[in-house]
């Protein structure tokens, strides 16, 4: 049988673990996790996935192993003040009332942005009439190592 092989357009489905890389190009603190069970499937080229992800991908065969390491600029970048806002806290009611069950300082909540599309963000503070919201990626700061193996690879579904 014919190994199949990454390339924009291909559907690919891959297991992972996903750490913190140390300064000596090794694996530090694990972030995430994803088994073959489980594995993670995304479109090459669709924009669900880092570029520079996809890019170390092009060209692997369907059950080939992979190593990619990925600086925190080609990554989620540095965090941005920008991205710590003040909300009111009327936004965060419900039944009339301030949500205080689910919004709580180091919860994470979906919000819509501008554009209708959902983001998550991290309660930092809670004040008597706005809350802090932190929308930078969990990631931000940090130069990502993946490594793992291709699962699969076919045609777009």
């Amino acid at each position: 049988m014919e190994k199949r092989i990454v390339a924009p357009g291909k559907f690919v489905e891959i297991e992972y673990l996903l750490s913190e890389s140390e300064e000596n190009g090794e694996a530090g603190e694990t972030l995430e996790e994803c088994p073959a069970e489980d594995a993670f499937g995304f479109v090459i080229g669709a924009g669900d996935v880092l570029e520079a992800f996809e890019k170390a991908l092009i060209g692997k065969k369907s059950g080939e192993p992979f190593e990619v390491s990925i600086p925190c600029m080609d990554a989620y970048g540095q965090t941005s003040e920008d991205a710590i806002v003040m909300i009111p806290k009327d936004v965060f009611q419900v039944n009339g009332k301030f949500d205080e069950e689910n919004v709580q300082v180091g919860e994470a909540l979906p919000m819509n942005d501008e554009d209708g599309n959902e983001v998550f963000g991290i309660v930092v503070d809670i004040t008597d009439s706005e809350v802090q919201m932190d929308f930078n990626h969990p990631f931000a700061d940090l130069d990502l190592q993946f490594s793992g193996r291709i699962c699969d690879i076919r045609d777009e579904a």
